[in-house]
């Protein structure tokens, strides 16, 4: 197995919350070595189960297989591929809108008005007539938010 094999076994797993995006497709996945004896994949720091699912998948590709969370940087909304949003979309829940500020650089974009709220279009009709009913969601990343259009609640990924 190569190092494309394996992005691409780790492209089929999916996150143990959202099934509808894949490990990959939401930026966990920060690296994969691959040597004659040992595999080692790198992943941002979310949930504990992803670990034992990364491992038990590539079990066997090579001798030594390590599979540790990598502290180096933060997860953010923006390693979220296009295919993830999709995927986001299609479980029900709206991917995230705009960027991040960059804490190093925090003359770099800030914006000059902070917005109270965002325009977040509902995942179900489309309308971006909607309402954040609680900033607090089932996770830290998470928001609910409700539409007045087609009058469904749905979660919303946050910007981080």
């Amino acid at each position: 197995m190569d190092v494309d094999a394996v992005w691409a076994v780790l492209a089929d797993i999916p996150d143990p919350e959202i099934p509808t995006v894949s490990i990959v497709d939401l930026g966990i996945v920060r690296s994969v070595d691959l040597d004659r004896d040992r595999l080692r994949i790198g992943l941002l720091p979310t949930f504990v189960v992803i670990r034992a699912t990364v491992e038990e998948r590539m079990a066997g590709v090579r001798p030594t297989v390590d599979v540790a969370f990598s502290f180096d940087e933060p997860w953010t909304t923006d390693r979220i591929t296009p295919r993830g949003r999709q995927g986001l979309l299609a479980g029900g829940y709206a991917p995230p809108t705009g960027a991040t500020i960059d804490a190093a650089r925090p003359d770099a974009g800030s914006p000059s008005i902070v917005p109270l709220d965002v325009a977040v279009p509902c995942p179900v009709c489309g309308s971006r007539r909607t309402r954040l009913e609680n900033a607090f969601g089932p996770t830290l990343c998470r928001t609910i938010r409700y539409c007045l259009d087609c009058r469904q609640p749905f979660e919303a990924i946050k910007v981080v």
